[in-house]
This record gives structure tokens, C-alpha cells and sequence, in this order.
């Protein structure tokens, strides 16, 4: 982190881009860091809330579109070949995979826009957009959409807090310890359904 914080001072609005873009890639690199001290370089340097809030989210839409080409180059014949030919030891059929890929398309540009700000999906979630290909303009525009808040907020923030702005990190650290317990929860219920289903067979 000290090095992430060195960059931004050094690189101003460029170092934040390229910060936020390394952080969907990464998540060790938080941007409930970045954003809030890139917040606080606008009390003592030249650049503006504006400016910062432009280039991290600029910053979120290039690193979302990697992860996004990376569920394109996965694709959904290899889910589909994997579903048929492992699927029953997963309890996954290939209707499944059919089933969650109507439900993204229906839902899809609503899950990006708010995942993106959730700690954790924000990065995870352009993979199944990718899976699916989804139109490039609505996921470009959904993803701005809801980077563009999470980024004016944290920014905006830090900015007000001044020199006390790690205390967004701590903040954001109680609403992510939060998201997690709601995942993992959601996923041992997932698991506990599936295993019941199995047994009964």
C-alpha cells in the first residue's frame, strides 16, 4: 500500500487510473484505500475531486472489460462441456448453465450495475458478463454507471475527512465483512440444497 499511495502522489490522475484498473485484477490493491486518499490529494495538491473521481473510474471500466474478455475467452461451450461431463458430480446440468444465462440476460445489466458496488462482486461480476457476451455498450454503461457512484462517494469522503480519511477503509471494512458473511452463508445454503437433493436420490 505504500507504494500504491507513493504512485497516486507522484502520478495524480494517472496513477489512480492505472491503481483502480490493477485493483479489479488484483484485490489485494483495495479501493476502499485508493479512492478515499486519492480524496484526501485534493486538499493539499492541484488536483480536484472531479478530475480523481473521472480517472478511477475510467480506471474501473478498463479493468472491468479484461476480466470481461476473460469470461468471453472461457466461453459457454466450455461451461456447457463441463456441465455434460461433469455435472453429476456437482449436481449441474447443461439446462442449469441455460437457466443462469436467461436469468443474466434478464438481469444482467442490473447485477453489474450493482455489484460493481459491492466489495468483492465488483470485480467477479464481469466474468459471467463476459460468459454470456453481453452487449459491450450496456455493459459499458452499467459499469460507469455504478463505478461512477462508488468512486464519487469514496473519493467525495476522503476529500471532506482530510487527513482522516483512513477511516473509510475501516468503514468500508465493516460493510465488506458484512458482504461476506451474506456470500458465505448463501453459499452453504446452496450447498446444503444441493446435498439434500443428492440424498433424496
Amino acid at each position: 500500500m505504500d507504494w500504491a499511495l507513493s504512485v497516486m502522489e507522484q502520478w495524480g490522475y494517472p496513477g489512480v487510473a492505472l491503481l483502480v484498473l490493477l485493483e479489479n485484477l488484483f484485490p489485494p490493491i483495495p479501493s476502499e484505500v485508493i479512492l478515499p486518499f486519492a480524496g484526501f490529494l485534493t486538499t493539499r495538491s492541484s488536483v480536484t475531486i472531479l478530475g480523481m473521481v473521472a480517472a478511477a473510474t475510467l480506471g474501473s471500466v478498463l479493468g472491468a472489460f479484461a476480466l470481461y474478455l476473460v469470461g468471453a475467452w472461457f466461453g459457454r461451450e466450455r461451461i456447457l462441456w463441463i456441465a455434460s461431463r461433469y455435472g453429476r458430480y456437482l449436481s449441474v446440468k447443461p439446462e442449469h448453465v441455460f437457466q443462469a444465462e436467461g436469468w443474466f440476460e434478464r438481469y444482467g445489466p442490473t447485477a453489474v450495475f450493482l455489484c460493481r458496488m459491492v466489495p468483492i462482486m465488483r470485480s467477479i461480476i464481469s466474468v459471467p458478463a463476459g460468459l454470456i457476451r453481453m452487449g459491450l455498450a450496456r455493459f459499458a454503461l452499467y459499469t460507469a454507471l455504478g463505478t461512477l457512484i462508488w468512486n464519487t462517494t469514496l473519493v467525495t469522503v476522503g476529500a471532506l475527512l482530510g487527513a482522516s480519511w483512513p477511516l473509510v477503509s475501516r468503514w468500508v471494512g465493516y460493510y465488506q465483512d458484512v458482504v461476506i458473511v451474506l456470500i458465505l452463508t448463501g453459499a452453504v445454503l446452496i450447498l446444503v440444497r444441493l446435498l439434500l437433493q443428492r440424498l433424496r436420490r
